[in-house]
């Protein structure tokens, strides 16, 4: 019984606390541009995040923790054979 208590009250929570989030939504877009702007529709600010330095940085991170994985097992795999 006081586990299916825990699990109502946990799951009120959960639904309370994103009903209560749920409120904070993002800036609305912004203003059309004026006249003589040039541009048919909403224009965003700025340019788009460099992806080349982070996907460099995930797949040396990747390598890494394959390579420690592999080292740390090798032992075991010299045994087995």
């Amino acid at each position: 019984m006081k586990k299916l208590i825990k699990y109502v009250s946990l799951a009120a929570l959960l639904l309370l606390g994103t009903a209560l989030f749920n409120n904070l939504q993002a800036d609305p877009p912004p203003p059309p541009p004026g006249g003589g702007h040039g541009q048919a529709g909403n224009q965003t600010g700025g340019g788009a995040a460099p992806l080349r330095g982070g996907i460099a940085l995930l797949v040396g991170l990747a390598a890494g923790y394959a390579g420690r994985k592999l080292w740390s097992e090798w032992p075991a795999r010299k045994a087995k054979a």
